[in-house]
């Protein structure tokens, strides 16, 4: 069944759903009128899905890729502020780069409800760059997370989050991970809402205008508005507890992905321990916590990565039940995602029950070979870097004499082998900026700094302007695929996004680098012109100033 027909099934049936599609099923049940993303694993499924429903001509409601994770939640912003039922999905790397927008947005508050789906990738299966928790950003902005476990609750808690914004006028975060983005499951169905009446923008200084003194207020105003969403919490059916026992001595409390692991722990062991699961990440159910740690002599608090929960219970638990003997990172790891071997260990510590968990892969018994990711066979890239291989060797040069500069998108597959040329990676368009002030540091210094087209119109066209403005030299290689790849071959503004009734707009890569001041530029297409490309390596290293050759080869998936 395709996407489009198996999330308009009517209420009442039974779909198997991955986690993101139950996002979207969430979404159209709550009337969802705006849809914006930018795409990025593991919540690229949900502009993905958005996408083909538009083209499908399904939904009343308006879908687009934006630029970028900021200016996809600014136009969310935009719809809220216009009393529309928006959505905004990103991954974990995407809310820093929305952020600057996101803050201010939870003190106007939103005017339509607001849900922005966050999902994080613990283990960096695929955010090589670090390991992120987008909870923290619950301290930060004061805004309210909830966490889904699975593709039920993934429905269910987005309905509940339009729901609780309307209520509140707040936006809500919806934090996923991989484990529940890309875990299918049987999802029950609810009713689609009727999108409501639009009303569009109805100016309102005291609401949408962040300037003192007004700006301090909202702040006030904001604190109330999460104690109110705290009184909700506390009854919430978000939040629930397994096998009460007013007996219970000892109890465990977790929340998103870790409860379906708890639970696989507990029936593998044969134990019966009370289970309190938190739907609601901020706020925190206070009293509800209370109620289940008062009677107990030992908890285990079981979560991914920053042991904020257990932070929390300890404050909590110094005036409830100062005896109580709280259990979490020590006996859980701080990085990476858990397993449920893990949490067996943790919960069989917990019991006091002695176990010994035989692992053979990781206990040597079974070798398997180490593989690196690499390029798609006919992929434009393997010209490139061979071509900038070959060019650095021409000139004289070893490859330790030349930084190699990395960023994210398939690009990033140059720091394996074959290539082993990728010195440094952060984040989007960050090579064009780091780049930069490592030749300040050294203007003699050689480097190549390669930038995806994608990348390049997310984040990459300031740090061009600043590196011609601020005077620097790196040889840039822009790599123009003519499609998003690596998150699943999304639309660039490049070219017109293909289904589309109208016609799309192009915005030519080298119009905007020649309006960036770059004075020396070349179009290759290394594929065919290979020579032409070396050549013109080797002579744009030799520049004092800032150089850009437009690697122009089309996706091999495109051609499929």
């Amino acid at each position: 069944m395709n996407i489009e027909k198996l999330l308009y099934k009517p209420a009442g049936e039974r779909a198997i759903l991955l986690g993101n599609f139950a996002v979207m099923r969430g979404a159209l049940e709550a009337g969802v009128q705006f849809v914006s993303t930018y795409p990025g694993t593991p919540a690229s499924e949900i502009g993905d899905g958005f996408s083909l429903l538009e083209k499908a001509g399904q939904g009343n409601f308006y879908f687009e890729y934006s630029i970028n994770e900021k200016v996809a939640l600014e136009a969310g912003i935009g719809a809220s502020f216009s009393n529309l039922k928006a959505l905004v999905a990103m991954k974990s790397f995407g809310l820093n780069v929305a952020s600057d927008a996101l803050l201010p947005f939870v003190y106007t508050g939103s005017k339509g409800p607001t849900v922005i789906v966050v999902a994080d990738d613990p283990s960096c299966h695929s955010s090589g760059q670090e390991e992120e928790n987008t909870r923290g950003f619950a301290y930060l902005a004061h805004i309210p997370i909830l966490e889904p476990s699975d593709p039920q609750e993934c429905k269910d808690f987005t309905k509940f989050a339009f729901d609780l914004s309307e209520k509140f006028e707040i936006p809500v975060i919806l934090r996923l991970t991989t484990r529940v983005a890309h875990q299918s499951s049987i999802v029950k169905l609810g009713e689609i809402e009727r999108p409501k009446e639009r009303i569009g923008f109805v100016k309102n200084y005291k609401k949408f205008v962040t300037m003192p003194p007004r700006v301090l207020e909202m702040h006030e105003e904001l604190l109330d508005k999460i104690e109110g969403i705290r009184k909700v919490a506390e009854e919430s059916v978000v939040n629930l507890i397994d096998d009460w026992s007013d007996s219970a001595k000892i109890g465990i409390i977790t929340s998103g992905v870790s409860y379906l692991y708890v639970k696989e722990a507990l029936q593998l062991l044969n134990l019966k321990i009370p289970v309190l699961k938190l739907g609601f990440f901020h706020p925190l159910p206070i009293k509800k916590i209370a109620g289940f740690i008062e009677p107990l002599k030992k908890v285990l608090i079981v979560e991914e990565l920053d042991p904020y929960l257990e932070k929390e219970i300890k404050i909590l638990a110094k005036d409830i039940n100062p005896k109580l003997e709280i259990m979490g990172k020590s006996l859980l790891p701080e990085a990476k995602e858990l397993t449920p071997e893990i949490v067996i260990s943790a919960i069989a510590n917990l019991a006091g029950k002695k176990l010994k968990i035989s692992l053979p892969v990781s206990g040597g018994k079974l070798k398997i070979p180490q593989r690196f990711p690499n390029l798609c066979a006919g992929c434009p890239y393997w010209s490139v870097f061979n071509g900038v291989k070959q060019a650095v060797k021409e000139a004289g040069l070893k490859n330790e004499d030349v930084v190699f500069g990395g960023g994210i998108g398939c690009y990033m597959l140059a720091s394996f082998p074959p290539h082993n040329i990728q010195d440094y990676l952060l984040c989007m368009g960050s090579s064009l900026g780091v780049a930069h002030g490592i030749k300040k540091a050294d203007k003699k210094q050689k480097l190549i700094s390669f930038v995806g087209d994608s990348s390049f119109f997310h984040s990459g066209i300031p740090a061009l302007i600043n590196i011609v403005h601020n005077q620097s030299n790196p040889l840039i290689i822009l790599m123009d695929n003519q499609i998003t790849a690596m998150t699943g071959q999304q639309p660039y503004p490049g070219i017109a996004e293909s289904g589309r009734k109208e016609k799309g707009q192009k915005v030519k890569l080298e119009e905007i680098v020649r309006a960036c001041g770059i004075r020396h530029l070349k179009i290759i297409e290394p594929a065919k012109d290979y020579k032409e490309f070396v050549s013109a390596v080797k002579a744009f290293l030799k520049k004092d100033e800032a150089t850009v050759i437009i690697a122009r080869g089309p996706c091999v998936r495109i051609k499929k």
